[in-house]
């Protein structure tokens, strides 16, 4: 056994010469609970709803303003993670995991220490650690024959933890736990602190891509500022349309994860300790749509038409999420089975970017870099677009319910985020498509 193997584990040598099969199974479970705790830091205090608290005596709601500020710190830590997620070397990644979530859960004790008005900054500096982790996680697992897989099993984490770990808050406080909403986030971190780092452990067994995964996917490097600009030189328009359409798309899945309590209210389905489950069984059903459709693009061996595979699955993710919001206007299915859908249209849509789409690209084009760049750069971008939403929901419309808010949204997301999709589409397909045969 020569030195370098005496250092990997026990596990990481099991997983090299194991089955295809039971690798995948491995790193989506160890990659599915690495970021299912994560939420556990980031969106418990959702469950919350501050009623009739406002920030420092203005229009603005408490629970609004705290929900900017942790977008805020989030956004920033995506545009921070641009440099660090695509620089950071693998044997880095546990360690950074680790003091970020350390990181997230004393903000979330500041955020129970602190006076209401006060705990927007704490709620931000939670934000602020935690936008890295995803970019973390997705470096163990892209460049690999099965990245779709991999990815598609991770995004389904945080579409089924968003529910779970506000089901987890509501909850503690109610009888016997009676935590109050201030200390409620603090509690569920503690309550998920164990696993996370249990989680982190098991993901970093994970051996690096082998040659035969560098043959189909290409070879993924660090890239440093000279590569990051020429990745967006060389893409620039159809970076450019995507960017646009994830803009809206980021901020209508944070608008309707943020306020799911108050949009179920508005639908009929009071959120309360009798009714606890509901955001959790609705997510799930969401959830079991989205994941086999997305797997199935992992049979698709050839990249370019595995690109193409996912700007169908995209574009139809937009066609759902307008059809179903008329078909709830029209009356021909209730609340509930609209939630379900346009969640479904959404995430069909949002998944891809965070996953499959980027590692495709590159694997396509043969560029220089990595995935997790681009996925960072389109998130610092969507984030951003969250937070405007929110501000403007509230000093533009506020006299519109969230529901009726969501519902026009719907609609405007449908109709430009097509257009742009296919604009890119074009971009990608035929012009970068000719200009490589020509290369």
């Amino acid at each position: 056994m020569t030195t370098t193997d005496q250092r990997k584990g026990r596990i990481t040598r099991w997983l090299e010469t194991a089955p295809a099969a039971t690798f995948t199974i491995y790193a989506i479970a160890a990659a599915f609970a690495t970021y299912f705790c994560m939420y556990a830091f980031r969106r418990p205090f959702a469950a919350a709803k501050f009623e009739g608290a406002s920030f420092f005596g203005t229009m603005l709601g408490l629970k609004t303003v705290m929900a900017i500020s942790q977008t805020i710190g989030y956004a920033i830590s995506k545009y921070m993670g641009i440099k660090v997620c695509s620089e950071i070397k693998p044997g880095q990644r546990a360690i950074a995991l680790v003091v970020l979530i350390a990181w997230a859960q004393t903000a979330l004790v500041g955020f129970g220490l602190a006076p209401d008005n006060f705990k927007v900054v704490a709620i931000f500096l939670n934000g602020l650690a935690l936008g890295m982790v995803w970019g973390m996680v997705v470096g163990y697992l892209e460049g690999r024959r099965t990245s779709e897989l991999l990815l598609v099993g991770l995004s389904c984490s945080y579409i089924v933890a968003s529910g779970a770990v506000k089901n987890v808050g509501q909850i503690l406080m109610s009888a016997p736990y009676q935590v109050s909403e201030a200390w409620m986030p603090a509690t569920v971190g503690g309550l998920f602190l164990a696993p996370f780092l249990a989680a982190v452990w098991l993901l970093n067994q994970i051996p690096p891509a082998t040659p035969e995964d560098h043959e189909a996917r290409t070879l993924r490097e660090s890239m440093n500022r000279v590569h990051r600009w020429a990745f967006v030189r060389h893409f620039f328009w159809g970076l450019l349309f995507m960017l646009l359409a994830y803009l809206f798309l980021s901020a209508y899945r944070d608008f309707r994860d943020t306020y799911m309590v108050e949009i179920l209210t508005d639908l009929g389905y009071p959120y309360d300790s009798r009714n606890s489950s509901v955001i959790t069984q609705t997510e799930i059903m969401v959830g079991l749509g989205v994941m086999p459709i997305l797997a199935l693009l992992n049979l698709i061996k050839d990249n370019r038409r595995g690109l193409v595979g996912t700007y169908v699955v995209m574009i139809g993710g937009l066609v759902l999420l307008g059809g179903a919001t008329l078909l709830l206007d029209r009356g021909l299915i209730g609340g509930r089975a609209w939630l379900v859908l346009v969640g479904m249209g959404a995430y069909l849509t949002y998944v891809p970017y965070g996953s499959m789409f980027f590692d495709r690209l590159i694997a396509s084009t043969r560029v220089v870099g990595t995935a997790v760049f681009a996925i960072y750069l389109a998130d610092s971008i969507g984030y951003t677009g969250s937070v405007c939403t929110m501000i403007f929901k509230d000093q533009v419309v506020g006299g519109m319910s969230k529901l009726d808010f969501l519902k026009t949204f719907s609609y405007l997301l449908s109709l430009t985020g097509t257009v742009l999709l296919l604009s890119s589409a074009v971009y990608f397909l035929i012009h970068k498509g000719r200009h490589a045969a020509q290369e």
